[in-house]
C-alpha cells in the first residue's frame, strides 16, 4: 500500500528535469538568434555633417 501512495508522483518528479532542461535550450537558441540577428543586421549610412 505504500509502494502505492508514492507512485503517484514519479511521473511529475521525471518530468520537470525534461521541462529545465527544455527552458534552458529555449533561452539559449534565443539568445544565438539574438545576437546572429546583431551581427547580420544592416547598419544604417552614417553621414558626417560639419
Amino acid at each position: 500500500m505504500a509502494n502505492q501512495q508514492s507512485s503517484s508522483r514519479p511521473w511529475l518528479l521525471e518530468l520537470v528535469p525534461f521541462i529545465v532542461v527544455l527552458l534552458i535550450a529555449a533561452h539559449v537558441f534565443a539568445l544565438v538568434y539574438w545576437i546572429y540577428r546583431l551581427a547580420t543586421e544592416k547598419q544604417p549610412q552614417r553621414r558626417k555633417a560639419h
